[in-house]
Protein backbone atom coordinates (compact mmCIF):
# COMPACT_ATOMS: atom_id res chain seq x y z
CA UNK A 1 0.00 0.00 0.00
CA UNK A 2 1.31 3.54 -0.28
CA UNK A 3 3.22 4.89 2.61
CA UNK A 4 1.36 7.16 4.36
CA UNK A 5 3.63 7.60 7.87
CA UNK A 6 6.40 8.72 6.50
CA UNK A 7 8.79 5.03 6.68
CA UNK A 8 10.07 3.63 3.66
CA UNK A 9 7.98 0.59 2.93
CA UNK A 10 10.90 -1.48 2.88
CA UNK A 11 11.87 -0.76 6.53
CA UNK A 12 8.26 -1.16 7.49
CA UNK A 13 8.24 -4.49 6.50
CA UNK A 14 11.58 -5.26 7.83
CA UNK A 15 9.80 -3.79 11.19
CA UNK A 16 7.01 -6.00 10.25
CA UNK A 17 8.88 -9.37 10.24
CA UNK A 18 10.24 -8.39 13.65
CA UNK A 19 6.88 -8.36 14.67
CA UNK A 20 6.34 -11.84 13.30
CA UNK A 21 9.52 -13.36 14.91
CA UNK A 22 8.52 -12.01 18.71
CA UNK A 23 5.39 -13.77 17.97
CA UNK A 24 6.74 -16.73 16.94
CA UNK A 25 6.54 -16.79 12.97
CA UNK A 26 9.22 -17.39 10.19
CA UNK A 27 8.51 -14.89 7.30
CA UNK A 28 9.03 -16.73 4.04
CA UNK A 29 8.03 -14.28 1.73
CA UNK A 30 6.59 -10.61 0.83
CA UNK A 31 4.77 -8.68 -1.88
CA UNK A 32 4.50 -4.61 -1.68
CA UNK A 33 1.35 -2.95 -3.64
CA UNK A 34 1.09 0.55 -3.84
CA UNK A 35 -2.51 1.76 -4.39
CA UNK A 36 -4.11 5.41 -3.52
CA UNK A 37 -6.49 4.10 -1.14
CA UNK A 38 -7.48 0.49 -0.09
CA UNK A 39 -9.64 -1.64 -2.27
CA UNK A 40 -12.96 -1.74 -1.29
CA UNK A 41 -13.45 -5.63 -0.73
CA UNK A 42 -9.93 -6.79 -0.49
CA UNK A 43 -7.65 -4.47 0.68
CA UNK A 44 -5.47 -4.82 -2.50
CA UNK A 45 -6.78 -5.64 -5.90
CA UNK A 46 -7.95 -8.70 -7.71
CA UNK A 47 -4.88 -9.01 -9.37
CA UNK A 48 -2.48 -8.97 -6.31
CA UNK A 49 -4.64 -11.36 -4.03
CA UNK A 50 -4.55 -13.96 -6.82
CA UNK A 51 -1.10 -13.22 -6.72
CA UNK A 52 -1.06 -13.55 -2.93
CA UNK A 53 -2.58 -16.94 -3.32
CA UNK A 54 0.00 -18.02 -5.68
CA UNK A 55 2.65 -17.48 -2.89
CA UNK A 56 0.86 -19.01 -0.07
CA UNK A 57 0.72 -22.59 -2.34
CA UNK A 58 4.10 -22.35 -3.62
CA UNK A 59 5.72 -21.09 -0.21
CA UNK A 60 3.30 -23.49 1.91
CA UNK A 61 2.44 -20.43 4.10
CA UNK A 62 -0.40 -20.64 6.93
CA UNK A 63 -0.36 -17.37 7.52
CA UNK A 64 -0.99 -13.57 5.79
CA UNK A 65 0.10 -10.62 7.45
CA UNK A 66 -0.92 -7.40 6.32
CA UNK A 67 1.31 -4.15 7.38
CA UNK A 68 -1.91 -2.42 8.48
CA UNK A 69 -5.37 -2.41 9.93
CA UNK A 70 -7.78 -4.48 7.85
CA UNK A 71 -11.50 -3.58 8.11
CA UNK A 72 -14.04 -6.56 9.20
CA UNK A 73 -15.29 -6.81 5.44
CA UNK A 74 -11.40 -6.90 3.82
CA UNK A 75 -10.63 -9.51 6.50
CA UNK A 76 -13.73 -11.78 5.59
CA UNK A 77 -12.83 -11.03 1.94
CA UNK A 78 -9.43 -12.54 1.65
CA UNK A 79 -10.33 -15.38 4.26
CA UNK A 80 -12.71 -16.60 1.61
CA UNK A 81 -9.86 -16.01 -1.09
CA UNK A 82 -6.87 -17.40 0.76
CA UNK A 83 -9.17 -20.51 2.32
CA UNK A 84 -9.85 -21.68 5.16
CA UNK A 85 -6.51 -23.20 6.32
CA UNK A 86 -4.73 -19.89 5.86
CA UNK A 87 -5.01 -16.85 8.84
CA UNK A 88 -5.28 -13.48 7.60
CA UNK A 89 -3.39 -11.03 10.14
CA UNK A 90 -3.38 -7.20 10.01
CA UNK A 91 -1.23 -5.41 11.69
CA UNK A 92 -3.26 -4.74 15.02
CA UNK A 93 -3.73 -8.65 15.86
CA UNK A 94 -0.28 -9.14 15.04
CA UNK A 95 0.89 -6.63 17.79
CA UNK A 96 -2.09 -7.64 20.00
CA UNK A 97 -0.81 -11.21 19.89
CA UNK A 98 2.76 -10.36 20.79
CA UNK A 99 0.91 -8.22 23.79
CA UNK A 100 -0.41 -11.07 24.70
CA UNK A 101 2.74 -13.10 24.80
CA UNK A 102 4.43 -10.49 27.23
CA UNK A 103 1.87 -9.71 30.06
CA UNK A 104 3.50 -11.22 33.25
CA UNK A 105 1.39 -9.39 35.76
CA UNK A 106 -2.83 -9.59 35.97
CA UNK A 107 -2.62 -5.63 35.49
CA UNK A 108 -0.96 -6.73 31.99
CA UNK A 109 -3.28 -9.44 30.97
CA UNK A 110 -6.02 -7.66 31.70
CA UNK A 111 -5.15 -4.69 29.55
CA UNK A 112 -4.21 -6.84 26.67
CA UNK A 113 -7.45 -8.81 27.18
CA UNK A 114 -9.69 -5.83 26.73
CA UNK A 115 -7.51 -4.51 24.16
CA UNK A 116 -7.81 -7.75 22.27
CA UNK A 117 -11.94 -8.29 23.03
CA UNK A 118 -12.36 -4.56 21.84
CA UNK A 119 -10.36 -5.54 18.07
CA UNK A 120 -12.55 -8.73 17.70
CA UNK A 121 -16.22 -7.25 18.52
CA UNK A 122 -16.78 -6.37 15.25
CA UNK A 123 -15.11 -9.78 13.95
CA UNK A 124 -17.11 -12.41 15.09
CA UNK A 125 -18.25 -13.51 11.94
CA UNK A 126 -15.87 -16.02 11.07
CA UNK A 127 -16.20 -17.49 14.67
CA UNK A 128 -19.37 -18.68 13.74
CA UNK A 129 -19.17 -20.61 10.42
CA UNK A 130 -20.01 -23.79 12.06
CA UNK A 131 -23.83 -22.28 11.40
CA UNK A 132 -22.90 -22.26 7.29
CA UNK A 133 -21.52 -25.90 7.48
CA UNK A 134 -24.48 -27.24 9.42
CA UNK A 135 -27.06 -25.64 6.74
CA UNK A 136 -24.52 -27.07 3.49
CA UNK A 137 -22.71 -24.11 3.45
CA UNK A 138 -25.70 -21.55 2.37
CA UNK A 139 -26.50 -20.42 6.15
CA UNK A 140 -28.01 -16.77 5.35
CA UNK A 141 -28.00 -17.37 2.15
CA UNK A 142 -30.69 -17.32 -0.30
CA UNK A 143 -30.79 -20.71 -0.17
CA UNK A 144 -30.16 -21.30 2.94
CA UNK A 145 -33.37 -22.76 4.28
CA UNK A 146 -36.54 -21.16 6.38
CA UNK A 147 -35.72 -21.05 9.27
CA UNK A 148 -31.34 -21.01 9.31
CA UNK A 149 -30.99 -17.18 8.69
CA UNK A 150 -32.66 -16.46 12.26
CA UNK A 151 -30.71 -18.81 14.31
CA UNK A 152 -27.45 -17.70 12.75
CA UNK A 153 -27.55 -13.95 13.54
CA UNK A 154 -29.50 -15.10 17.07
CA UNK A 155 -25.81 -16.94 18.15
CA UNK A 156 -23.65 -14.31 16.80
CA UNK A 157 -25.56 -11.63 19.02
CA UNK A 158 -25.63 -14.00 21.39
CA UNK A 159 -21.41 -14.29 21.23
CA UNK A 160 -21.80 -10.18 20.82
CA UNK A 161 -23.50 -10.03 24.02
CA UNK A 162 -20.90 -12.08 26.11
CA UNK A 163 -17.43 -10.08 24.64
CA UNK A 164 -19.60 -7.04 25.75
CA UNK A 165 -20.57 -7.90 29.10
CA UNK A 166 -17.02 -8.97 29.37
CA UNK A 167 -15.51 -6.04 28.14
CA UNK A 168 -17.46 -4.26 30.88
CA UNK A 169 -16.15 -6.49 33.15
CA UNK A 170 -12.71 -5.66 32.11
CA UNK A 171 -13.01 -1.94 32.57
CA UNK A 172 -14.35 -2.48 36.06
CA UNK A 173 -11.00 -4.16 36.39
CA UNK A 174 -9.34 -1.81 35.38
CA UNK A 175 -10.59 1.00 36.83
CA UNK A 176 -9.81 -0.66 40.73
CA UNK A 177 -6.17 -1.16 38.56
CA UNK A 178 -6.41 2.44 37.84
CA UNK A 179 -6.81 3.63 41.48
CA UNK A 180 -4.35 1.49 42.87
CA UNK A 181 -1.93 2.71 40.89
CA UNK A 182 -2.85 6.70 41.64
CA UNK A 183 -2.90 5.46 45.28
CA UNK A 184 0.79 4.39 44.56
CA UNK A 185 1.55 7.49 42.73
CA UNK A 186 0.45 9.52 46.02
CA UNK A 187 2.69 7.83 48.45
CA UNK A 188 5.74 7.83 46.44
CA UNK A 189 4.96 11.86 46.11
CA UNK A 190 5.10 11.80 50.02
CA UNK A 191 8.81 10.40 49.59
CA UNK A 192 9.76 13.65 48.43
CA UNK A 193 11.52 12.35 45.21
CA UNK A 194 10.93 13.39 41.61
CA UNK A 195 9.39 10.79 39.18
CA UNK A 196 10.82 10.23 35.49
CA UNK A 197 8.88 7.90 33.05
CA UNK A 198 11.22 6.17 30.68
CA UNK A 199 9.73 6.75 26.83
CA UNK A 200 10.89 5.52 23.83
CA UNK A 201 9.71 3.36 20.70
CA UNK A 202 10.20 -0.13 21.48
CA UNK A 203 13.31 -2.33 21.78
CA UNK A 204 14.92 1.13 22.26
CA UNK A 205 16.70 -0.01 25.20
CA UNK A 206 14.83 1.48 28.48
CA UNK A 207 15.11 -1.53 30.46
CA UNK A 208 18.44 -1.89 30.09
CA UNK A 209 18.71 1.91 30.58
CA UNK A 210 16.50 1.49 34.08
CA UNK A 211 19.01 -1.50 35.08
CA UNK A 212 22.29 0.41 34.38
CA UNK A 213 21.42 3.65 36.18
CA UNK A 214 19.84 1.90 39.46
CA UNK A 215 21.75 -1.85 39.40
CA UNK A 216 18.47 -3.53 39.16
CA UNK A 217 17.91 -6.53 36.81
CA UNK A 218 14.35 -5.49 34.83
CA UNK A 219 14.06 -8.37 32.49
CA UNK A 220 15.85 -7.20 29.36
CA UNK A 221 15.70 -8.96 25.40
CA UNK A 222 16.67 -7.98 21.73
CA UNK A 223 12.88 -8.25 20.96
CA UNK A 224 9.99 -5.56 20.15
CA UNK A 225 7.30 -5.67 23.30
CA UNK A 226 10.24 -7.55 25.76
CA UNK A 227 8.83 -5.71 28.51
CA UNK A 228 4.98 -4.49 29.23
CA UNK A 229 4.71 -3.72 32.97
CA UNK A 230 5.91 -0.18 33.94
CA UNK A 231 8.84 -1.26 37.07
CA UNK A 232 9.91 1.86 39.45
CA UNK A 233 13.03 1.95 40.58
CA UNK A 234 14.53 4.39 42.90
CA UNK A 235 18.07 6.09 41.34
CA UNK A 236 20.42 8.38 43.47
CA UNK A 237 21.45 12.01 41.43
CA UNK A 238 24.50 13.50 41.54
CA UNK A 239 23.87 16.30 43.44
CA UNK A 240 22.96 13.62 46.79
CA UNK A 241 19.29 13.43 45.88
CA UNK A 242 17.06 10.98 44.36
CA UNK A 243 14.30 10.24 41.65
CA UNK A 244 12.05 7.96 41.32
CA UNK A 245 12.59 6.10 37.54
CA UNK A 246 9.51 3.89 35.94
CA UNK A 247 10.14 1.92 32.61
CA UNK A 248 6.98 1.75 31.10
CA UNK A 249 5.63 -0.07 27.79
CA UNK A 250 7.72 0.80 24.29
CA UNK A 251 5.97 2.66 21.68
CA UNK A 252 5.28 1.83 18.17
CA UNK A 253 4.37 3.36 14.88
CA UNK A 254 0.70 2.86 14.28
CA UNK A 255 0.27 2.02 17.89
CA UNK A 256 -3.06 0.21 17.73
CA UNK A 257 -5.50 2.55 19.53
CA UNK A 258 -7.23 -0.50 21.23
CA UNK A 259 -3.93 -0.59 23.06
CA UNK A 260 -3.98 3.07 23.75
CA UNK A 261 -7.14 2.85 24.99
CA UNK A 262 -7.08 -0.39 27.48
CA UNK A 263 -3.02 0.88 29.03
CA UNK A 264 -4.58 3.98 30.43
CA UNK A 265 -3.81 2.84 33.92
CA UNK A 266 -0.19 2.36 32.93
CA UNK A 267 0.12 5.13 30.89
CA UNK A 268 -0.62 7.84 33.19
CA UNK A 269 2.83 6.69 34.70
CA UNK A 270 3.70 8.82 32.02
CA UNK A 271 1.20 11.57 32.35
CA UNK A 272 1.99 12.14 35.91
CA UNK A 273 5.82 12.13 35.60
CA UNK A 274 7.81 15.29 36.55
CA UNK A 275 9.93 14.52 33.65
CA UNK A 276 10.06 12.17 30.48
CA UNK A 277 13.46 10.30 29.38
CA UNK A 278 13.18 9.24 26.07
CA UNK A 279 15.60 6.36 24.79
CA UNK A 280 16.30 6.86 21.24
CA UNK A 281 18.30 3.87 19.49
CA UNK A 282 20.72 6.31 17.00
CA UNK A 283 21.41 3.18 15.12
CA UNK A 284 18.63 2.30 13.45
CA UNK A 285 17.98 3.23 10.21
CA UNK A 286 14.51 4.86 10.95
CA UNK A 287 15.58 6.79 14.06
CA UNK A 288 13.97 10.05 13.46
CA UNK A 289 10.56 8.34 12.62
CA UNK A 290 10.66 6.48 15.76
CA UNK A 291 11.17 9.04 17.57
CA UNK A 292 8.48 11.02 16.17
CA UNK A 293 6.00 8.07 16.64
CA UNK A 294 6.89 8.13 20.07
CA UNK A 295 6.08 12.07 19.98
CA UNK A 296 2.84 11.42 18.43
CA UNK A 297 1.64 8.88 21.27
CA UNK A 298 2.71 11.20 23.68
CA UNK A 299 0.33 13.51 22.39
CA UNK A 300 -2.27 10.87 21.95
CA UNK A 301 -2.06 10.30 25.90
CA UNK A 302 -1.68 13.81 26.55
CA UNK A 303 1.76 13.91 27.94
CA UNK A 304 3.16 15.78 24.98
CA UNK A 305 3.52 18.87 27.71
CA UNK A 306 5.87 16.94 30.24
CA UNK A 307 9.23 18.56 30.12
CA UNK A 308 11.47 16.22 28.67
CA UNK A 309 15.28 14.54 28.30
CA UNK A 310 16.40 12.79 24.65
CA UNK A 311 19.10 10.04 25.49
CA UNK A 312 20.35 8.76 22.45
CA UNK A 313 21.79 5.15 23.33
CA UNK A 314 23.43 2.78 21.61
CA UNK A 315 26.32 5.21 20.46
CA UNK A 316 29.03 2.07 21.20
CA UNK A 317 27.56 0.69 18.24
CA UNK A 318 28.24 3.59 16.01
CA UNK A 319 31.24 3.98 13.96
CA UNK A 320 33.49 7.30 15.23
CA UNK A 321 33.17 8.82 11.70
CA UNK A 322 29.65 9.01 11.55
CA UNK A 323 29.05 9.74 15.25
CA UNK A 324 29.35 13.06 15.76
CA UNK A 325 27.47 13.84 11.93
CA UNK A 326 24.37 11.91 12.92
CA UNK A 327 24.08 13.24 16.31
CA UNK A 328 24.66 16.59 15.63
CA UNK A 329 22.17 16.58 12.81
CA UNK A 330 19.46 14.48 14.34
CA UNK A 331 19.05 15.08 17.65
CA UNK A 332 20.19 18.39 18.74
CA UNK A 333 20.19 18.61 22.43
CA UNK A 334 20.35 15.01 23.33
CA UNK A 335 22.61 12.96 25.38
CA UNK A 336 24.52 10.24 23.83
CA UNK A 337 25.05 7.02 25.62
CA UNK A 338 25.47 3.84 25.62
CA UNK A 339 23.17 1.38 28.38
CA UNK A 340 25.57 -1.18 27.65
CA UNK A 341 29.10 0.05 28.36
CA UNK A 342 28.00 3.50 30.28
CA UNK A 343 29.12 5.66 28.29
CA UNK A 344 27.76 9.33 29.01
CA UNK A 345 25.64 8.07 32.16
CA UNK A 346 26.90 10.52 34.57
CA UNK A 347 26.40 13.14 31.60
CA UNK A 348 22.59 11.80 31.55
CA UNK A 349 22.00 11.58 35.13
CA UNK A 350 23.14 15.54 35.80
CA UNK A 351 21.03 16.95 32.64
CA UNK A 352 18.31 14.89 34.24
CA UNK A 353 18.57 16.48 37.53
CA UNK A 354 19.50 19.93 36.26
CA UNK A 355 15.99 19.66 34.36
CA UNK A 356 14.12 18.49 37.48
CA UNK A 357 15.38 21.18 39.43
CA UNK A 358 14.82 23.47 36.93
CA UNK A 359 10.83 23.45 37.09
CA UNK A 360 10.86 24.27 40.64
CA UNK A 361 11.57 26.64 43.62
CA UNK A 362 13.89 26.23 46.86
CA UNK A 363 11.72 26.89 49.56
CA UNK A 364 12.07 27.27 53.47
CA UNK A 365 8.42 27.83 54.95
CA UNK A 366 6.69 27.37 58.06
CA UNK A 367 3.66 26.87 58.09
CA UNK A 368 0.72 27.05 61.14
CA UNK A 369 -0.42 23.93 62.64
CA UNK A 370 -4.05 24.86 61.18
CA UNK A 371 -2.58 24.73 57.93
CA UNK A 372 -1.92 20.73 58.16
CA UNK A 373 -3.70 19.65 55.00
CA UNK A 374 -1.04 22.32 52.93
CA UNK A 375 1.52 20.12 54.72
CA UNK A 376 -0.08 16.92 52.76
CA UNK A 377 0.26 18.93 49.42
CA UNK A 378 3.55 20.23 50.28
CA UNK A 379 4.77 16.19 50.50
CA UNK A 380 2.44 15.01 47.50
CA UNK A 381 4.01 17.72 45.07
CA UNK A 382 7.26 18.50 46.14
CA UNK A 383 11.00 17.57 47.26
CA UNK A 384 11.33 17.61 50.95
CA UNK A 385 15.09 18.06 52.01
CA UNK A 386 14.20 18.77 56.38
CA UNK A 387 10.98 18.84 57.63
CA UNK A 388 11.13 20.41 61.61
CA UNK A 389 8.42 21.26 63.72
CA UNK A 390 8.35 24.59 65.60
CA UNK A 391 6.37 26.37 68.49
CA UNK A 392 4.79 27.81 65.43
CA UNK A 393 4.08 25.21 63.19
CA UNK A 394 5.74 22.71 60.60
CA UNK A 395 8.92 24.53 59.15
CA UNK A 396 9.61 22.32 55.76
CA UNK A 397 13.13 22.56 53.18
CA UNK A 398 12.58 21.67 50.01
CA UNK A 399 12.18 22.31 46.43
CA UNK A 400 8.16 22.42 45.15
CA UNK A 401 7.27 23.15 41.96
CA UNK A 402 7.03 27.19 41.10
CA UNK A 403 2.87 27.47 41.10
CA UNK A 404 2.83 26.11 44.40
CA UNK A 405 5.39 27.58 45.83
CA UNK A 406 4.14 30.96 44.29
CA UNK A 407 0.53 30.10 46.06
CA UNK A 408 1.49 29.52 49.57
CA UNK A 409 3.39 32.49 49.60
CA UNK A 410 1.43 34.46 51.39
CA UNK A 411 -0.45 32.16 53.49
CA UNK A 412 3.05 30.68 55.16
CA UNK A 413 5.14 33.01 58.00
CA UNK A 414 8.18 32.49 55.71
CA UNK A 415 8.85 31.40 52.39
CA UNK A 416 12.44 31.96 50.94
CA UNK A 417 13.99 31.19 47.35
CA UNK A 418 17.27 29.66 47.46
CA UNK A 419 18.38 31.26 50.90
CA UNK A 420 17.92 34.62 49.64
CA UNK A 421 14.10 36.55 48.92
CA UNK A 422 11.56 36.46 51.01
CA UNK A 423 8.67 35.69 49.29
CA UNK A 424 6.53 36.04 52.27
Amino acid sequence: MADDNHWPVEQSLVELSQLASTAGLVTVGQAVQRRQRPHPATFIGSGKVSEVVQMVADLAADVVLFDDELSPRHQRELEKALGENVKVLDRTALILDVFAQHARTREGALQVELAQYEYRLPRLTRAWTHLARQAGGRAGGATGGVGVRGPGETQLETDRRVVSRRIVRLKRDLEGVRAHRARYRSRRRRMGAPTVAIVGYTNAGKSTLLNAISGSDVFVADQLFATLDPTTRRVGLPGGGAALFTDTVGFIQRLPTELVAAFRATLEEVCEADLLLHVVDVTHPQAVGQGEAVLTTLKDIGADDRPTVVALNKVDLLQDGERVTRLRDTFPGGVPISAITGEGLGTLMSVVEASVQSQMKHVDVLIPYELGGLVDEIHGAGQIEREEYAAAGTRIVGWLPHALAARIAGITTRVTADGADTLG
